[in-house]
């Protein structure tokens, strides 16, 4: 893909950004990264607020319960996340070196692969524990907003997945890039997924949605799917990868499923006068 330069005063003019420590917290070459970080932050509120939410006449888990689903979330989220990059967005790679799929600390995580990765695992926690699946899923849905608000901030602060170039007022010429004017994608992302659909699980929860088994997750489903199809106009598609059929990239593409079956759920919700 040809990157085309832009005027050397919108140069001038783009926010230069410093380059932010990788760790949030370090031990000499050691330390707990950002990413790392919004990972555990966003499952801990999450958690918290599900136990919490024990305590209420809608409940469907146990506090106990919850407290279990922090470990089938985990499992969900490393598996898929990082199983989902490898076979998403560099398959080839990872086939001729496999033992690299291992190295998480040098990154790669799918939301999409992590999103599968959950659902299988909520599917194994709602057999064993005897849950209806959506009832669980609209719950980790109503909470998931807080950890990909984290999650987009950390992507922010690494210097990573940012925007194509452009020459709008607020272009940011991120630390170790180009050094061209780009759109800061993941404060645009942060707002959409985390800030907007949180609000809006907020106020639907508020309206009694979370006893309509399955409309918060087409909620979620629907709202991340376009959310992320939207941004994907501005962010910079991945070096290797590039745009795919009809121009779109590779996350558009999987946003797709995402926002037919949000709409299937929100549809078959209504339908059953819930």
């Amino acid at each position: 893909m040809i990157i085309q330069p832009v005027p050397v005063d919108y140069l001038v003019s783009a926010i230069t950004l410093p380059e932010f420590n990788v760790f949030a917290v370090q031990f000499g070459d050691f330390g707990i990264r950002w990413y790392a970080l919004a990972y555990i932050a966003g499952l801990l509120i999450g958690i918290y607020i599900l136990r919490r939410e024990t305590r209420l006449a809608t409940a469907v888990m146990t506090a106990d319960q919850t407290d279990r689903l922090l470990n089938y979330l985990l499992i969900g989220i490393i598996l898929g996340g990082r199983l989902g990059y490898v076979f998403f967005y560099n398959a080839g790679f990872y086939l001729s070196n496999p033992i690299a799929i291992f190295y998480v600390w040098q990154g790669g995580m799918s939301f999409h692969g992590a999103l599968i990765g959950v659902a299988a695992a909520l599917y194994v926690m709602s057999r064993r524990h005897k849950i209806p699946l959506l009832a669980v899923a609209d719950r980790v849905a109503m909470v998931t907003p807080i950890g990909l608000f984290l999650g987009r901030l950390s992507n922010f602060i690494n210097a990573e997945l940012y925007g194509r170039v452009t020459d709008v007022p607020w272009a940011m010429i991120f630390p170790n890039s180009d050094g061209q004017p780009r759109h800061p994608s993941q404060l645009y992302e942060a707002g959409l997924e985390g800030v907007l659909l949180g609000i809006a699980m907020y106020v639907f929860w508020r309206r009694g949605w979370l006893g309509a088994h399955g409309r918060l997750s087409g909620v979620f489903l629907s709202g991340y799917g376009a959310a992320r199809f939207l941004v994907e106009l501005v962010r910079q598609p991945d070096a290797h990868i590039g745009l795919l059929a009809g121009g779109l990239s590779m996350g558009q593409i999987l946003s797709l499923p995402m926002m037919m079956i949000g709409i299937y759920l929100l549809r078959q919700s209504w339908q059953s006068g819930r």
